[in-house]
């Protein structure tokens, strides 16, 4: 059993990319999909297909050559939700990464939250 189930999912995203492989799979979840719609529409990932399997759906990811130096780091934890202001938003590196955040409109980045004046728990930082 996963207690971290978002941090599971870039575990194997970063482990997958330092072995040099071009795919990975992880379990389903909407708020994984989530965040890898934003990867892939950020160009941190080539792609994700949803597959079935017996009973259970996967997540099967294609991973970019850009994502071999990826930085992925989970900001909150189970243990310690981080939440953030929209006053407090600010650009990851310098504009060249991006927070993924959940907001009450849904899971976004952190440039698609400041143009819409929203704030809300960080989920994480890809650099």
């Amino acid at each position: 059993m996963h207690t971290d189930p978002i941090s599971d999912l870039l575990t194997r995203i970063r482990n997958s990319a330092k072995a040099h492989k071009s795919t990975t799979t992880a379990p389903y979840s909407k708020m994984k999909e989530s965040i890898l719609k934003i990867m892939k529409r950020k160009n941190f990932i080539d792609d994700y297909k949803i597959e079935k399997e017996k009973s259970y759906k996967i997540l099967n990811i294609i991973l970019s050559e850009k994502t071999s130096n990826l930085k992925l780091i989970k900001i909150s934890k189970p243990g310690q939700r981080i939440y953030i202001k929209k006053e407090d938003l600010k650009p990851v590196k310098k504009g060249l990464g991006i927070s993924i955040i959940s907001t009450s409109k849904g899971v976004m980045s952190n440039t698609e939250a400041h143009k819409q004046n929203l704030g809300g728990e960080v989920i994480c930082k890809i650099f």
